[in-house]
Parts: structure tokens; sequence; C-alpha cells
């Protein structure tokens, strides 16, 4: 049956699992518009900035694995999502991001809004391309699908042209391709990793992002028991990388070079399992992998492995179906002796693990209490215990959130979700992909003032779908990790454009005027209650928590 191309868009993406269409729609994509007024398969979830867009379809995807579909406007517009689709490569997100494009021909006489879209997108997807023929449009978008979700995942970029999008074609549906990814090593070299493992008099394991992704948790809880090593999650903990209830686990590594290279000198071997391999942020003279210690790295993406440091095991294989294979083959191998290391290792490393290092930084707390201004520390233990359980967190508070998974209970792999690159502006926005992806669950948003204001417009879209989130915004009327760092690294309390307090945001009155109920925050009683109610709260709101400021000018 013939039709024109923006009905087979919508088609085609329906047929590969879409269900939300998040966008911001201009002239260019009208076509677009009235192909889904056309149909009720596919919801459009409107975004009032590109940056928010792709954020959203960042959040829906990260929260179900599953491809995530986004659409913006020409090159303006693709600009204005470029922060947030830096994100998304980042953490491997697959989405389709596409973009309305002038029609061809048309597009050679530089009309307004109009450059080459592909150059644009390049250096943040894994693949891009402009459809030239509405024929090769299901071939395009199925191959962009395909890319997206096979390992190493992440987004790609289809350029649509208004005369593809308006021209006919008289071809059936296809059906996706869905590569299938589960694999783990030969026997071969499970037998060689198993004994590397327990030849270790003293492994230490780091986990990361593909423990989360994978649905991992049990398996990296059972293999760290069995070996008997401490665990570590990765210097960038983005998301929920292992059980807190864990006897093993203990705690994040920082992105400070000489603590963690204190933290692993006592070890014989570093076992890192779906994660990043010591990734940092400031440049430091120390490296922060003490001299000699041997890797072995299990990963789906194979440039993270040996990237930065000589791997002696790499093993580029599915996390889940390789710890699933390894373990009985360690069992198998391990004699008694061993055995009963491992187990004297584990009642060692126990003895100061997560839970216990949570009671010690929460005693040192106590005189922090009703002050005028909430200390960041204290309100990170108040969250982590008063929340509800069945609370997803999304954390951007930088700064004021550095203790946040000290004392925050996680024991799924869709508890948490962080900030990824580095880059801010994801949390507001990613909010509401997630609340999209899990339904009638309570969302808690941890959002710093500074990277609140990136996108403050997506406060509208969570109130246009009455959506369970509630936006912490933990306001020190500036951006306190910039001053922190000035008076660290340069030695100066002149803070030039680090400060907004002059005028005062008032977030209350800007939340109201897009539909969010808000309050200011007046006690750690007011606090605690409003974490209790998140589980019966239907619709967002955002709380004013003014916080105490380490830094003067």
């Amino acid at each position: 049956m013939k039709q024109k191309g923006h009905k087979h868009f919508i088609d085609i993406l329906e047929t590969e699992g879409i269900k939300f269409l998040f966008g911001n729609p201009g002239t260019t994509e009208l076509a677009i518009m009235e192909a889904l007024g056309n149909q009720d398969k596919i919801q459009y979830v409107l975004g009032l900035q590109e940056a928010i867009v792709v954020a959203m379809a960042d959040g829906y995807s990260r929260a179900t694995g599953k491809l995530a579909a986004a659409n913006v406007h020409v090159a303006p517009g693709l600009g204005n999502a470029m922060g947030s689709l830096y994100n998304a490569k980042f953490h491997g997100s697959p989405l389709i991001l596409t973009a309305g494009q002038q029609e061809q021909g048309h597009g050679l006489m530089e009309p307004m809004l109009y450059d080459p879209l592909v150059p644009i997108a390049q250096p943040m997807v894994k693949w891009a391309i402009e459809v030239s023929r509405v024929q090769d449009l299901e071939r395009i978008v199925r191959r962009a699908a395909k890319v997206a979700l096979t390992p190493p995942t992440g987004p790609v970029f289809i350029s649509l042209p208004g005369d593809i999008l308006d021209d006919y074609v008289d071809d059936p549906l296809q059906e996706p391709t869905r590569i299938n990814t589960a694999i783990r090593p030969s026997n071969d070299i499970l037998n060689k990793l198993s004994n590397k493992i327990l030849a270790a008099k003293n492994p230490v394991i780091i986990v990361g992002h593909e423990i989360a992704s994978t649905n991992a948790l049990d398996e990296a809880g059972r293999f760290a028991t069995l070996v008997g090593a401490p665990v570590w999650q990765q210097t960038v903990p983005h998301g929920a990388h292992f059980s807190t209830d864990h006897e093993c686990f203990q705690g994040h590594l920082p992105r400070i070079q000489e603590k963690v290279k204190q933290i692993l000198e006592p070890h014989d071997l570093l076992i890192v399992v779906g994660a990043d391999v010591l990734r940092m942020s400031v440049m430091s003279k120390v490296d922060p992998l003490p001299r000699g210690i041997p890797i072995v790295h299990i990963s789906e993406r194979d440039w993270e492995i040996g990237k930065n440091y000589p791997t002696e095991m790499a093993i580029n294989a599915n996390v889940k179906e390789t710890l699933r294979a390894l373990i009985p083959q360690i069992e198998h191998n391990q004699c008694a002796v061993s055995k009963n290391n491992a187990k004297k290792r584990v009642e060692k490393y126990k003895e100061l693990n997560w839970k216990q290092n949570k009671i010690i930084l929460a005693s040192k707390l106590a005189h922090h209490r009703n002050t005028k201004f909430f200390h960041p520390e204290r309100l990170m233990m108040l969250i982590g215990d008063h929340v509800s359980k069945d609370a997803v967190i999304v954390e951007e508070g930088l700064s004021s959130t550095s203790t946040l998974l000290s004392f925050l209970p996680i024991c799924n792999s869709d508890r948490f979700f962080g900030l990824a690159s580095g880059g801010i502006g994801f949390a507001a926005g990613g909010s509401i992909g997630i609340s999209l992806a899990t339904g009638a669950r309570p969302i808690v948003a941890i959002i710093g003032d500074g990277s609140i204001m990136y996108s403050i417009q997506a406060l509208w879209t969570a109130a246009h779908l009455n959506l369970p989130i509630t936006y912490l915004v933990l306001n020190n009327e500036g951006y306190e990790i910039l001053k922190q760092r000035l008076q660290s690294f340069r030695g100066t309390q002149n803070f030039i454009g680090m400060n907004l307090n002059d005028p005062a945001i008032d977030f209350t009155s800007l939340a109201q005027s897009m539909g969010v109920p808000s309050v200011r925050a007046n006690s750690e009683e007011h606090i605690c209650q409003i974490l209790k109610e998140t589980s019966d709260r239907k619709g967002p709101l955002l709380v004013d928590i003014h916080m105490e400021i380490s830094t003067k000018n």
C-alpha cells in the first residue's frame, strides 16, 4: 500500500518497539507531527528545549535498556541538543535522534536554519546519515536501531529532509534485527581466568556501568564472596553498580589519584567487571594504579579494555553471562585452602564495609542538626534514611551530593541514576524519561541550583504529564564546586561568575509558573516528611532546600 514517508517513518518506529517520541517540533517536522496525529501507538512527549528532549530520551533508555527515539528541529535544534547527546554517548544509551532538514535542493540555497546536520552530530554518535531516497528510509532506520542496540551501545543520528517525508513509498514493512550479544568466553578462557583469580592472595574488584545495564547485581555479589575480594564502585558512579547490603562492598572510589592508589596498593590483582578503569577528573602527577599490579577486565566495551593500562586478560563479553559461567568454574577449581583464605578475607573486609562506614560517617554529623541551613552530608544522610524504598533516585548535585552514595541503600539495578559524563543538565529532563519508563514508581531528583537552571523548562513537561517526580533543589546560590576548586587549586576566593544571588533565584515561584507545586524546606522534620510521602505523591513537587555554603567571598 502506497503511503507517504512521514507515515512510513512512524510505522517503522512502532515496529522497533518505540512507545514515546520525545521532541520539540519546528516547520521541518510538521510532516512527522501530521503522522503522529493519525495514530495512537506512539505518544509524543513535548520538551520545551532540545537539550531536555534528548535528556528525556536518554533517561528512558537508561531505565529500560531499550531503544528510545527523539526528534529535534534542524541545525539550531541539533546544536541545542549536543550537551545532552554528549551525556547519552558517555552512558552508552541506545537512542535514535532524528532532525527535520530542509528539502534536498532547497538546502543548496542556504535558507534560514539550514546547515549540514550529519557533520554536527557525528562526533557524538555511533553512526550518522542523511536519507536521500524515501526507498532507503526503512533500511536506514532499521540499521540505526541495530547499531544503537549492539554493544557498545550508544546514540545514532538520522537527518530527514522534508521532500523525503512527503514522498511516496510502496514497500511492505520488514522485521527489526536484534543481535544476540549475551555471549561469554570459551571454556578454556574461563578456566585460565579462574586460575588467574585463584592464584591471587589479595584481589580487589572494581564494578561499574555494565553491572547495572545487564542486571548482574546478584552474580557480581556471588562472585565477590566466592573469591573473597573487596568491591569498589567505579570512580564515576552513575548507576546502581553493586548492592550496598553485600558484606564485601566498600563504596565508590574517589576521583583523587593519590587516594585511589593508596586503596589499591595492598592488592596483587585488579579485577575490573563492566567498569571504566580509574577514570579521573582533575589532572595529577600521581598515577592512581600502583606499579606492577596486573589487571583482568571483563567488558562489552572493547574501547575501555586496555585503554590506559596493559591488561593481562582482556575479555570482550557480556558481564552477566561471563559471571554466570565463571562462578561454577571457580567453584570447581577452588581448593579447600583457597576457600578458607577467601572466607578470611571476606571477614576482614566486612569490618570496614559500606554499612560500617555509613555508621561511622553518620556519627560525625550529629552536631550539624537543626542549623539554619542544611549541611550537605547530613542532608544526604536524611535522604538515605527516609526516602521510600521503591523510589528511583536521580542525582546531579555535584558538590552537595558527594556523599549521597555513602548513605543511599541500593539493592536493585534501577534504584539510582547519576551524571555519566560530567556535563550538567541531565537530571531535570532525564527524570521524566525515567518516570515514563518505571511507571508508577516515585522519582526523587536531587539537583543543584546551577544544574537545574540548565534545563528548568523540564518542569513544564513534568507538570503537563503529571508525573510523580519530587525535585529536591539544593540551593547554595552559586556554582559551589567551582568555588571550592578555585579556593583549593588557585588559592583565591574572588569568585568571578560563580554566584547566583544577585538577584537570588526564586525556585518556588519559578516552579509554580510552570504548573509544579513547590515549597521551601524549613526543617529536618519537614524534609523527612516530604521524603516519606514520595510513594503517595501523584504529581510533581519542587522543594527548595537552602544549603550551608562552605565558601565565602
